[in-house]
């Protein structure tokens, strides 16, 4: 019996200084009480967000000016680097032949610098003025950079055993901003199809028994042992 109580008064003594600490501990936590992340990395992560990179083209009698096929050019170079889908031109309601004429020549001038006719549309927007811009351009996919330091906790406070708030939000934001093709966020790209004239000639080697690798994986091999041995 002495025994089990003194088992209970170490263990509410135990007890005692544990609620004191916390009583004691400053105010304010390094979390800011925000949702708890699943992994301490997991409060931010890399995402790519649809977005649109588009231009509008004022109409002109005259047709397409310098600036404009310039501006065009670039939207096409932009269109091969991260594009996805058609390209669109969207023209003014309203059946005005000036605006309809400059949209079909602005097709005209993608086509001409190296798009697909069956990647482009050309359609239609209500508008207030008949002659209202041109706009063309396509969705994109863009890297969140998520904005980091808007507020802090007290870092001294780690009895939540949680996480800062700002864990890991610098390094991804480093990250979304050098990402070269955000699509690849969201999933692997798809493989090519496979060389099938490579690989019958492989086939053809190797029932023939002999060597399939190419001269100069020979050559970097034998370099290779032969560094290795000496």
């Amino acid at each position: 019996m002495k025994l089990k109580s003194h088992v209970l008064t170490v263990f509410g003594g135990v007890c005692a200084l544990t609620l004191g600490l916390a009583a004691c501990a400053p105010g304010g936590q390094a979390s800011l009480n925000g949702p708890i992340p699943l992994t301490p990395t997991s409060r931010y992560s890399l995402q790519a967000e649809p977005g649109l990179d588009r231009i509008a083209l004022a109409v002109h009698e005259t047709g397409l000016s310098s600036n404009q096929q310039a501006a065009l050019s670039a939207l096409v170079g932009r269109y091969a680097q991260s594009g996805e889908g058609d390209i669109v031109i969207e023209a003014p309601s309203g059946g005005d032949p000036t605006a309809a004429a400059v949209a079909w020549s602005v097709r005209d001038n993608l086509i001409s610098t190296g798009v697909p006719a069956e990647r482009i549309r050309v359609v239609s927007y209500q508008a207030p003025n008949p002659k209202a811009p041109i706009l063309s351009g396509f969705e994109v996919l863009r890297a969140v950079v998520p904005q980091c330091g808007r507020a802090w906790g007290s870092l001294t406070r780690t009895g939540d055993n949680q996480p800062a708030s700002n864990f890991g939000c610098a390094v991804t934001a480093n990250l979304a901003a050098q990402v070269a093709r955000p699509a690849d966020l969201n999933g692997p790209r798809p493989l090519s199809a496979a060389s099938h004239a490579r690989r019958a000639i492989i086939y053809d080697k190797y029932i023939a028994g002999t060597e399939t690798s190419s001269a100069a994986e020979s050559r970097l091999t034998s370099t290779s042992v032969q560094s290795a041995v000496e």
